[in-house]
Formats: C-alpha cells, structure tokens, sequence
C-alpha cells in the first residue's frame, strides 16, 4: 500500500492535520506498517503540489488541517479499482540473500534457511497470538492487515521447505564452470541425478 493513498483514503473520511493522519493509519493498520510523521508531512507536501490535497488554514492550536480535493478523490477511486500488480512488489530480499548464499564461498545456506525459518515461525505465532486477542467488529481492518501478514508468513515457510529440499538435491559447479546453455545445464543435472 502506498503512503500516498493510504493519506487520501483517510482524507476522504473528512479533514485531517499530519498527527491526526499517522495516528489514523496506525489505528486501520493495527501498527503493523508505522509511519514516522516525517513521512506524513512528506507525502502531503507531495499530494498538495500535485493537486490532490489542499491545506487549509491553521487551527487555534497551530495544526494545518488537509483535505481531500476532486482530483485526490478520483485518483483514489482509480487506485481502488485498480489491481495491484506484481510488478508493483518490492524486490523480495530473503530469494535474493539465499540466491546469493549458494555461491558465496563459506556460507552455510542450510543454516541460513533454518535462522529464517525460526525467525518467521516466531512471527507466524506473534500474529497469530495478536489475531485473536481481539474480534471486536471494529477490529476487522486490523485484523484483515493481520491475516494477510500471517499468510505470507505461511507462504515464506512453505517456500523455505521447499528451498531445503532443493538444497538436498542441489551439486554446485565446478569452480568458475557455469552451463552455457538450457541443454548443457539439463545434461548436467541428469548426469548428478544418476550418480
């Protein structure tokens, strides 16, 4: 989700100031993506120079409350009724470190797979533990933001396991020999198969 929507889709419920706005975010998120106020104060400068916020005045207290403009309100009904792509996702850090720790030289990728695979089964108990101390109606928006946490940390296990099995299996190559081509890596792997 990005910041900048998340701002507009709590603009929408009517005119909010920047702390109103982080607290707002925490409280739909259940505090599972924390926002730091700078980012806040970032993203609506962003969002009024590009027309989809205004400022208003200050409050008695000083606080300059925003709100939402038409065009704010039709990007939001555009990114709502826009799927979210894949594409869009962040590069995933934990294939990239296993995918580097197979040809690291001294890195026990074992090893790796297992302290991840601790660290998430940890997280996997916490959010489960979290998703159930509470099913008041109010708490669905959490407790949506949670069950999609606790399901990518199902995946990530289930991709872990299937990481150590392929590990079993896995013969690295020759020092400095890569296959060349589709046909000479499947000519190798059939050739370690039958050993």
């Amino acid at each position: 989700m990005s910041i900048r929507h998340g701002l507009l889709a709590l603009l929408e419920r009517g005119q909010m100031y920047g702390y109103q706005l982080r607290a707002a975010f925490e409280e739909s998120t259940g505090s599972t993506w924390p926002l730091n106020i700078g980012q806040v104060y970032t993203t609506l400068s962003r969002l009024e120079r590009d027309g989809l916020v205004r400022s208003l005045p200050e409050s008695e207290t000083g606080q300059r409350p925003y709100e939402i403009t038409d065009t704010g309100r039709t990007d939001l009904a555009l990114w709502f009724a826009t799927p979210i792509s894949r594409t869009d996702r962040p590069r995933d850090e934990l294939a990239i470190k296993l995918a580097l720790a197979l040809t690291t030289p001294g890195v026990d990728v074992r090893s790796v797979v297992q302290t991840q695979r601790s660290a998430t089964m940890r997280t996997l108990q916490e959010l489960t533990r979290l998703k159930y101390a509470s099913d008041r109606p109010e708490d669905l928006p959490w407790r949506l933001v949670l069950d999609a946490m606790v399901f990518q940390a199902e995946a990530e296990v289930r991709w872990l396991d299937h990481c150590e099995t392929s590990l079993v299996r896995y013969r690295p190559a020759e020092p400095g020999r890569v296959p060349t081509t589709p046909d000479e890596a499947v000519d190798r792997a059939d050739e370690e198969a039958r050993r």
